[in-house]
C-alpha cells in the first residue's frame, strides 16, 4: 500500500467514530426532539399539499409541542428527503429509521471534518494533517454530537466546510483565492441565517480578521470588500431568507412571514418581560468557555497549552494566528451572553485543533535533533492516547446510560408481550421519559409494522412440503401515549384509570392498583461513601430496597460485562478494604481509609401495569 493510500485510509477513522458513537448511544434527548420528530412526521405523513393547516394540526408533532421558540424545518426536510428512498426500499421499522436519519447527518459532518483534514494537509503538510487527525479523533464531544439532530450539528458541517476553504492553498491564483473566500463566507452566512444565528459572530470575526490582517494594504482591503465580502454575504443572506421564510412559514402555518432564527435570537438576547430568554436555562460566568468548555472539547489539557507555545516559533506563529484569532474572537463575543453551553463552541473546534496539530507537528519534526523535543513528542502521544481511551471507552458508554426514557419504552414493548394482545394500549409517559429518549420513531414496537399489525394471536405451522402454508392471525394494536404534565390531573383517580401502563419516576404518586412490571436504571450522580456506610451496601430508594453498589461495579458490569466487574472488584477490595499485600502481611488497612466514590446505575423510571 502506498503512502497516499495509507493516508487516505486514515480518513475512514472519522465516519467509523461517528457510527460507533451512534451505535453505542442511539437515543436522543429533549434538545434534539424538534428535528427528530419533524423528520419522522415528514417521512410518515409526507408534506401536505391540500388542507395543510388541518393536516399539520392533526398529524405533526410541532403543532402540539411547538417548543419555546420556532425552529427551521429545512434540516428535517433535507434529512427526510435523503432517507426516504432507503426507508421505502428497506422497509425499515421505526428504530432503524431513526438510526438511518442520524447516520446521514453524522456522515455529513464526518465528511466535513475529512475535507478540513485534507485542507490542513494542503495548507500545512502531511505531518500537520496526521497530527490533526490524531487529535481530532481523540476528542469526545464532536463525535458524540455529530449525528444528533440539533440545529448546531446541521450548522456544524457547513461551518467546517467554510473554514476549510479559508485555509491557505499553495500555489494559488488571485481568482481561485477569491472564489474560495466567497464560497466560505457564503456557507457561513447561510448557516447563520438558517440554522444558528450565533455563527454571525464567527462570520464577523472572520471578515474583520481578513481586513485587518498584517501587511494588507488599504486598496487590497477595499477590493476584498467589493469582490468577496459584500457579494458573498449579501447573496447568501437573500438565499437563506428566501429558503427559511418560505419553508418555515408553510410548515408552521404562520399568518405572517416567519424567520425562526430571528425569533430565537430576539428571544434569547432581548427577552420579553415575562421571559428570561436563554438565561432561563442557566447562566455561567464570562470565563466559563475558557476554563471549562474549551478544555473539555479539546479533551487533552496539555495540548491546549500548545496553542500559546506555538507563538514562540516564528515559522508557524503568523499562520497559526489565522486559525486562532477569529476563533477566540468568536468565543470572547459569545462569552457576553450569560447562558452558555459547550455545543455553542463546536464551530471553532476544527481550527483550534489544527492550531494544536501544527505545534505538535513542529515539535515532532525537531525531535530527531533535540532530546527535549523527543520527550515532548512522547508526552503528546501518551496524553493523546489516554484522552482517546477516556473519550471512547469511558465517556461514551457512560453517556449511553443517560437515556432511561428510551430504555423504558423498549422495556414496555417487551413487557407487553407477556400479556394477551389488545386492540388499544394506552400509556402515560412522565416528563423524565419524554426528555430522555422517547420519540415517535420508537413509539411503535418493533414487532408492529407500519400498518399497525403486531405479534400473532395464534400460529399454525404449514406442512413440511410447503403445500399448506402456515396460518397466522395477528392482532392490530394501536399504541396511544399521553404526555400531559398537569399536576392537578395527577391527583384524580379518574386520570390514572384510563391507562393500561404508566412510566413514572415515583410509583407512589400513581393512584389505584398497579403492579411494577419493570425498573429502568440510569446513570446517577456521584456519591461519596463514608466508612460507616458498610462494605458495598447502600440504602437507595425504598426502605426495603437494599442494593449492592460496590462503587462502579454495577455500571462496569452493564457496560463491559462480568469479567470487568470482577477485575474492578479486586481493585475495590485492595483500595477500600485493604486486601491484597497488606492482608498477606497481616497489616490489613484501607488505602482510602474506608472512603469510596459510588457512581453507578440507579433506578430512575418504573413501568407499572394496571392490576
Amino acid at each position: 500500500m502506498s503512502r497516499l493510500e495509507l493516508w487516505q485510509s486514515c480518513y475512514l477513522l472519522f465516519p467509523l467514530l461517528v457510527l460507533c458513537h451512534l451505535y453505542i448511544s442511539p437515543y436522543t434527548k429533549v434538545e434534539e426532539s424538534f428535528n427528530i420528530q419533524a423528520v419522522h412526521d415528514i417521512l410518515q405523513y409526507g408534506v401536505p399539499t391540500q388542507n395543510s393547516n388541518l393536516r399539520f394540526k392533526a398529524l405533526y408533532d410541532h403543532m402540539t409541542f411547538p417548543g419555546a421558540v420556532p425552529r427551521t424545518f429545512i434540516g428535517a426536510v433535507v434529512l427526510a428527503a435523503v432517507a426516504k428512498p432507503v426507508v421505502w426500499l428497506g422497509n425499515l421499522d421505526g428504530a432503524q429509521q431513526q438510526l438511518l436519519v442520524r447516520s446521514i447527518l453524522g456522515l455529513f459532518n464526518a465528511a466535513a471534518l475529512i475535507y478540513y483534514a485534507s485542507g490542513v494537509r494542503r495548507a500545512y503538510g502531511k505531518t500537520a494533517a496526521a497530527w490533526y487527525t490524531i487529535h481530532q479523533a481523540s476528542q469526545f464531544h464532536v463525535w458524540y454530537y455529530s449525528s444528533r439532530t440539533l440545529p448546531n450539528m446541521f450548522a456544524f458541517g457547513m461551518s467546517t466546510f467554510a473554514l476549510s476553504l479559508l485555509l491557505p492553498v499553495t500555489p494559488s491564483t488571485t481568482e481561485s483565492l477569491v472564489k474560495r473566500n466567497k464560497l466560505a463566507l457564503y456557507l457561513l452566512t447561510l448557516a447563520a441565517v438558517i440554522f444558528r444565528s450565533e455563527l454571525g459572530l464567527l462570520l464577523g470575526c472572520q471578515c474583520l480578521y481578513m481586513l485587518l490582517r498584517p501587511g494588507l494594504k488599504i486598496s487590497a482591503a477595499l477590493s476584498l470588500i467589493r469582490r468577496v465580502l459584500v457579494p458573498a454575504i449579501l447573496t447568501a443572506a437573500v438565499t437563506g431568507l428566501l429558503l427559511t421564510v418560505s419553508v418555515d412559514t408553510f410548515f408552521w402555518q404562520s399568518p405572517n412571514p416567519l424567520w425562526p432564527e430571528l425569533v430565537a435570537f430576539l428571544s434569547n438576547v432581548f427577552p420579553q418581560k415575562d421571559s428570561l430568554g436563554a438565561s432561563a436555562w442557566g447562566t455561567s460566568p464570562w470565563y466559563w468557555y475558557f476554563t471549562n468548555a474549551l478544555p473539555r472539547l479539546l479533551m487533552n489539557p496539555f495540548v491546549l497549552g500548545l496553542i500559546p507555545i506555538g507563538f514562540t516559533y516564528r515559522s508557524i506563529a503568523t499562520s497559526n494566528l489565522d486559525l486562532i484569532a477569529p476563533s477566540l474572537g468568536y468565543v470572547c463575543l459569545y462569552s457576553c451572553l450569560a447562558h452558555k453551553e459547550t455545543r455553542f463552541l463546536f464551530p471553532v473546534v476544527p481550527p483550534l485543533t489544527a492550531a494544536v496539530a501544527r505545534v505538535a507537528a513542529y515539535i515532532y519534526t525537531q525531535s530527531g535533533r533535540y532530546p527535549i523535543y523527543y520527550i515532548f513528542t512522547l508526552f503528546i502521544v501518551l496524553t493523546t492516547t489516554c484522552t482517546a481511551l477516556v473519550s471512547h471507552l469511558f465517556l461514551l458508554p457512560l453517556s449511553a446510560q443517560t437515556y432511561p426514557g428510551a430504555h423504558a419504552l423498549s422495556a414496555l414493548h417487551s413487557v407487553s408481550l407477556n400479556y394477551p394482545p389488545r386492540p388499544t394500549v394506552r400509556v402515560h409517559l412522565t416528563n423524565l421519559a419524554l426528555q430522555t429518549g422517547v420519540t415517535h420513531f420508537l413509539s411503535t414496537p418493533s414487532f408492529t409494522n407500519s400498518s399497525g399489525h403486531g405479534r400473532p394471536v395464534f400460529y399454525l405451522p404449514g406442512s413440511p412440503s410447503g403445500d399448506k402454508p402456515p396460518l397466522v392471525s395477528t392482532q392490530r394494536t394501536r399504541w396511544v401515549y399521553d404526555k400531559s404534565d398537569n399536576e392537578t390531573e395527577f391527583l384524580s383517580p379518574m386520570f390514572w384509570a384510563q391507562f393500561d401502563y404508566v412510566v413514572v419516576e415515583d410509583p407512589g404518586r400513581v393512584i389505584g392498583r398497579w403492579d411494577v412490571v419493570d425498573k429502568v436504571p440510569s446513570l446517577g450522580p456521584p456519591q461519596v461513601l463514608t466508612p460507616d456506610v458498610g462494605r458495598g451496601l447502600l440504602v437507595l430508594g425504598d426502605k426495603e430496597e437494599r442494593r449492592e453498589v460496590d462503587g462502579l461495579s454495577r455500571l462496569v458490569e452493564a457496560i463491559y460485562g462480568k469479567k470487568m466487574k470482577m477485575l474492578y472488584g479486586v481493585v475495590h477490595d485492595v483500595l477500600r478494604e485493604g486486601y491484597g499485600l497488606q492482608h498477606v502481611l497481616g497489616k490489613r488497612g484501607s488505602w482510602t481509609k474506608g472512603w469510596w466514590v459510588h457512581w453507578g446505575l440507579e433506578n430512575r423510571l418504573y413501568i407499572l401495569k394496571r392490576a
